[in-house]
């Protein structure tokens, strides 16, 4: 197939997957369209007549449209710049250190926690998976997905400060997980080892890379779209720096998620408040939120159509099936540890930890990564554990987020009363 005829195939499958959602189940609509997709494809691997050659075609499809290709190398600077612009940075700027803290240490504690529980998961099981590997799954697995997160809270209802701790941390936690990915996976493919310096030094390069060169390329834009009238051209500017700041990052081994998001940050910020006329700005807007829309329809059915892909072996779905409680109990820890300490010196929202442990969710980056393994038979299994965790952390997860935030903040709003009725007991008496 041609890949224009593959690309026609998906949006056109997008296009009445959102229909039937909208139409019947008026699920939210990342979550909806992904439930669809996934009864498709198992539908497609039954024994039912004339499935087979619809399953090939589909299969056929999925090689030429590779995920991994597709969303590291192709959508992911799009979804990041359209979720970054209309982020308020003074909002994020109140909940910086949280945010940092969220997307660095958080990261790194739950890549250790999980790597040494699959470890010990997979042998008790009797397959057979390295520690290196089992890190490298704790690695892809542990940054929450900047994709399925901000699509999910916009209809969840989160409290502001949550909204934007999650965002925020799932915006740069990609650039943490991706050096620690490479930094392991440089110890499988048969490079050299890094050590501990080397590592940091590789983090420093790609973070400061990164945000210098988002920075830069905002900078050039924003001196642009100062000086134009037109509504098309002020579109097309954002595009070249949404496209070329990731491709650039990328060539030059930067953090290209990071770069990319400080882009959409300092546009959606700086060019709104001065220096981007309102009437641009709008149309701006307009055009990325379409855009938001339909890449994250497109890139959820295919992660949906995935299924397909994945190895069915009993043993490997009962790996994946009790590797959710242990990513959700590594999460726990991550955010757990840091908040503790931060405890000391700030006040955080009742059910903080159980917010963004049950908020955290993984997507498309981390079932990416896990095709982007060396062929075998551990990446087959890592494959399928990745594929369950990332779809209870989207069908149950995100359809669960809205009532889990609802009784969070009943509770809250219960202490405040207790609060402020003590109070007025103590002014009385």
């Amino acid at each position: 197939m041609y890949p224009f005829d593959v690309i026609a195939v998906f949006l056109t499958l997008a296009a009445v997957f959102s229909w039937l959602n909208d139409r019947w189940l008026r699920l939210p609509r990342t979550i909806g369209l992904m439930t669809i997709s996934l009864v498709a494809s198992l539908t497609l691997l039954l024994p039912i007549p004339g499935t087979p050659l619809v399953e090939q075609i589909v299969r056929n499809m999925l090689a030429e449209l590779d995920l991994r290709e597709t969303l590291l190398h192709g959508v992911l600077g799009f979804l990041l710049f359209a979720g970054a612009l209309h982020i308020r940075l003074r909002d994020l700027f109140q909940q910086r250190w949280v945010v940092l803290t969220l997307a660095s240490v958080s990261v790194v504690i739950s890549t250790a926690v999980v790597g040494a529980g699959a470890y010990a998961l997979f042998g008790w099981l009797g397959l057979s998976v390295p520690i290196i590997y089992c890190l490298l799954f704790g690695a892809l697995i542990s940054p929450t997905d900047p994709i399925a997160v901000m699509g999910i809270l916009k209809s969840a209802g989160a409290p502001k400060s949550l909204e934007d701790q999650i965002a925020g941390e799932a915006l740069f936690n990609d650039g943490v997980a991706v050096v620690i990915f490479l930094a392991l996976y440089g110890a499988v493919s048969g490079a050299a080892v890094m050590s501990p310096s080397d590592l940091a030094a590789l983090f420093l390069r790609e973070a400061a890379g990164g945000l210098i060169l988002g920075l830069s390329a905002a900078w050039i834009a924003l001196r642009m779209l100062a000086r134009v009238d037109s509504n098309s051209v002020g579109i097309l500017i954002t595009i070249a720096l949404a496209c070329g700041s990731y491709a650039l990052a990328d060539r030059l081994g930067l953090s290209a998620p990071i770069a990319v998001a400080v882009a959409g940050l300092v546009v959606g910020n700086t060019g709104r408040d001065s220096l981007i006329a309102p009437q641009i700005m709008g149309r701006v807007d307009n055009f990325w939120e379409l855009v938001d829309d339909i890449l994250n329809a497109v890139l959820f059915v295919h992660i949906g159509l995935e299924v397909m892909v994945v190895s069915l072996a009993a043993n490997y779905i009962l790996a994946g099936i009790l590797a959710i409680p242990l990513v959700l109990f590594s999460r726990a820890v991550g955010v757990g540890l840091p908040i503790g300490l931060m405890r000391r010196f700030r006040s955080f929202s009742p059910g903080v930890i159980t917010l963004l442990t049950w908020g955290g969710l993984r997507g498309g980056v981390s079932v990416a990564l896990a095709l982007s393994l060396p062929e075998g038979a551990t990446r087959d299994i890592l494959v399928t554990v990745t594929y369950l965790v990332v779809a209870f952390s989207v069908l149950v997860q995100g359809l669960t987020l809205a009532p889990v935030i609802r009784v969070h903040a009943a509770q809250a709003e219960k202490e405040l009363s207790r609060t402020r009725l003590s109070g007025e007991r103590r002014n009385y008496q």
